[in-house]
């Protein structure tokens, strides 16, 4: 079956030079942007029932730019006033920029790895081995952090300030695609809760990263297209090659 239509489980590409586009005019395809999850704060009230408080901690390790966002989220809602002496820790230097949209960005008390990996990062960490850490995370996550800081004597606790859930499908939405493309297990498992009649006959699936593909076996379904390869270390060039070969002749 040649492919014609294609859900990217993903937001829509901020820039109008996304190589999704070129892969659509390329080939005559229809590529839409529909996320199968989105992100959502928890509660004061579930956050409390931590008995975490904010204000104990000296430093904050943030992993991604959600992790900001619900943190901050979580302190508005809290009433509490972040003093000027938190010091920041982040997983990269991206997500310490984006820092910026909350609190004035300051060098001494903004911190970041260079390669994203949390390893990188611990290096600074080490260096301020005094501060108590507060590390936000979601509610499904793992335990290599907790480990390494345990491993390296850091004081710390971890706090879920968000998690994952499943971004519903409603009634009017069309759901008429040659190719479904997941970048996460949550994004297979919210198919399957909006549609546990989902038969996959012809239609392929595209998976970036190898929890994501164990995810789709898992679901007892067929995978096509599986991302990064040596060949194809992006999404979008393992979706150009597979289209390509695909449509050939079709």
């Amino acid at each position: 079956m040649k492919i014609k239509k294609v859900l990217v489980s993903q937001p829509k590409p901020a820039s109008e030079k996304s190589p999704y586009y070129d892969i659509a005019e390329k080939y005559g395809v229809k590529i839409d942007f529909r996320p199968f999850i989105k992100v959502e704060s928890v509660s004061a009230k579930e956050f409390r029932q931590q008995k975490i408080s904010i204000l104990d901690y000296t430093a904050v390790i943030f992993t991604s730019r959600h992790a900001i966002d619900h943190f901050f989220h979580l302190c508005t809602e809290l009433r509490v006033t972040i003093p000027e002496t938190m010091k920041y820790f982040c997983v990269t230097e991206a997500v310490a920029l984006y820092i910026q949209k909350y609190v004035q960005y300051r060098k001494r008390k903004i911190f970041f790895g260079n390669t994203g990996k949390f390893e990188d990062l611990l290096t600074s960490i080490t260096k301020h081995k005094t501060e108590k850490y507060l590390v936000p995370m979601s509610d499904v996550h793992t335990d290599e952090i907790k480990n390494l800081l345990e491993k390296n004597k850091i004081q710390h606790a971890e706090a879920v300030m968000y998690r994952t859930v499943s971004n519903d499908f409603t009634s009017e939405e069309e759901f008429d695609y040659d190719m479904l493309v997941f970048f996460s297990p949550a994004g297979v498992t919210s198919l399957k809760k909006n549609f546990p009649d989902f038969q996959q006959k012809e239609i392929k699936i595209g998976t970036f990263g190898s929890t994501t593909a164990q995810a789709v076996r898992d679901a007892g379904l067929r995978l096509d297209l599986e991302a990064p390869s040596v060949q194809a270390p992006s999404m979008t060039a393992a979706l150009d090659m597979f289209i390509k070969e695909n449509n050939k002749g079709k």
